[in-house]
């Protein structure tokens, strides 16, 4: 959730979705984190143990001739098939070469003693509850950059193919220390047969948006419905329209850790429309002691509700629990006006699984390349088809999206939000979702108000900027 990171709402939930806590959560120093930063010597520039191959255009990076690639893939929601897929691609791309694929559930664990014996994976996808810190392992990896300089298959200079901003999640001091595939899309997700079935137009402001509950109230029906595990995607909704609505500074003041962060105009008058939206009885009650997927097929099966904020993992999350024809569609996050300081079409956005090549694997010009042809447009292609998620390479989604109207639709909130990107980190970071599910259950519950909500999150806030034990890192 995240991604960049993302929105992380439990751990058990990322281990089964897979998808980016984000590069920023990865920061973190955990135990394990520092357990390798004190056990493993080594850098970038680390010589690779295998025998250096010729270098061309087909082997920018000089891939040694019959050698083996060992990469570890976190095996979550997207699963490691797709790396398997550009594990193949190269297989015959390079003749005589075996690109070995594993999946790990638990990254730092399984991995911790590789990196402290000085023999780690090729390539790693370094995602899950269980990534490592990039802290305690920054100066063991190698920079990226010639990756993204290097020309894909097709012969394009990488960096040219992709998405804008997606270095940054795996940019650290100037280093590019990892290559996020994924590209995860916040958006207000809803049924477009079912709007067009009822001749509703999908909501630009709050105002808008508690205008069609009454109209759904009308016809018995919910404007939104929340799961107790998930009730803080309701916080990434607010915070993205607060972004819109006042711009960069309420990012930077939230990510910061600023005193009376939350206290800011533009997310009090969020905060102000959503509790209006509660207390007129928009939101189907008992979120709070529902399973958050049991809250989620209320909405994509049974239509009892007609808006759902969440990131763009839900329809691959809710394929068999959609109703048949619901033509699932995102549209951007409500701004509070009609004249924002970011355009209505701006979207939260973030790259998402984190690949690394350490610098002391025994092939480190093979695990540059098993990347290198992942950034394919055919391995890119690939991956946008079987999860019905983008990566960070563009152009591989067909105007059909696959017959995903979901996918579509992510596709065009890209092109239409254009440089208007935004996201942020400390939710992941500092670890706060656990204090403000709490919170935000309570306030989706009708048992608090704004006041109450905007306190109680500030407290969170104010517990992590005063927590010394706390590494605090100051986003720009």
């Amino acid at each position: 959730m995240e991604g960049i990171n993302t929105m992380n709402i439990q751990k058990k939930t990322l281990q089964r979705r897979g998808f980016l806590r984000g590069v920023l959560a990865a920061a973190v120093l955990v135990p394990v984190a520092g357990s390798l930063a004190s056990c493993a010597g080594g850098g970038a520039g680390s010589t690779a143990t295998t025998a250096a191959g010729t270098v061309s255009d087909t082997n920018p990076f000089g891939m040694a001739d019959n050698s083996t690639i060992d990469a570890v893939i976190f095996k979550g929601g997207y699963g490691i098939d797709y790396v398997e897929f550009a594990g193949n691609l190269l297989e015959k791309n390079h003749s005589g070469t075996t690109a070995k694929i594993a999946p790990s559930t638990a990254i730092a664990q399984e991995l911790q003693s590789r990196f402290v014996g000085g023999n780690p994976p090729d390539l790693i996808d370094n995602s899950g509850e269980g990534a490592m810190g990039f802290s305690g392992i920054l100066d063991q990896l190698e920079d990226l950059k010639s990756v993204l300089e290097a020309k894909n298959l097709e012969g394009t200079v990488i960096k040219d193919t992709l998405y804008a901003g997606v270095e940054a999640p795996g940019t650290f001091g100037g280093k590019l220390a990892a290559v996020n595939y994924a590209l995860t899309i916040y958006a207000l997700w809803y049924s477009a047969s079912l709007f067009e079935d009822n001749g509703w137009t999908v909501p630009k402001t709050w105002d808008e948006a508690l205008d069609l509950g009454a109209k759904a109230k009308a016809q018995d029906k919910y404007l939104f419905v929340w799961g107790k595990e998930a009730a803080t995607y309701y916080q990434t909704l607010a915070l993205g329209s607060a972004i819109k609505e006042g711009g960069d500074e309420v990012r930077l003041a939230v990510d910061n850790l600023k005193e009376n962060c939350w206290s800011q105009p533009a997310i009090q008058s969020v905060f102000s429309a959503m509790e209006k939206a509660v207390k007129a009885g928009y939101f189907k009650p008992g979120g709070s002691g529902t399973k958050f997927t049991a809250a989620q097929a209320q909405w994509s099966n049974d239509e009892a509700a007609l808006l759902y904020p969440s990131g763009s993992w839900i329809e691959n999350e809710m394929k068999d629990q959609t109703k048949a024809g619901f033509k699932m569609t995102g549209a951007p996050e409500f701004t509070v006006t009609s004249t924002p300081k970011m355009p209505y079409e701006a979207m939260h956005s973030a790259a998402g699984e984190p690949f690394i090549v350490p610098s002391k694997g025994k092939n480190v010009a093979g695990g540059k390349e098993l990347l290198r042809t992942m950034l394919s447009k055919d391995a890119a292609t690939n991956f946008a088809k079987t999860k019905l998620a983008p990566s960070i390479v563009k152009g591989t989604v067909p105007a059909d999206g696959f017959g995903s109207t979901a996918l579509v639709s992510q596709t065009k909130l890209l092109d239409a939000a254009g440089s208007n990107i935004f996201t942020w980190g400390f939710v992941d970071l500092y670890g706060t979702n656990k204090d403000q599910l709490v919170v935000w259950n309570t306030f989706l519950d009708g048992k608090s108000d704004v006041a109450t909500l905007t306190s109680g999150l500030q407290k969170i806030t104010d517990n992590v900027r005063n927590d010394s034990s706390v590494t605090k890192i100051e986003v720009k």
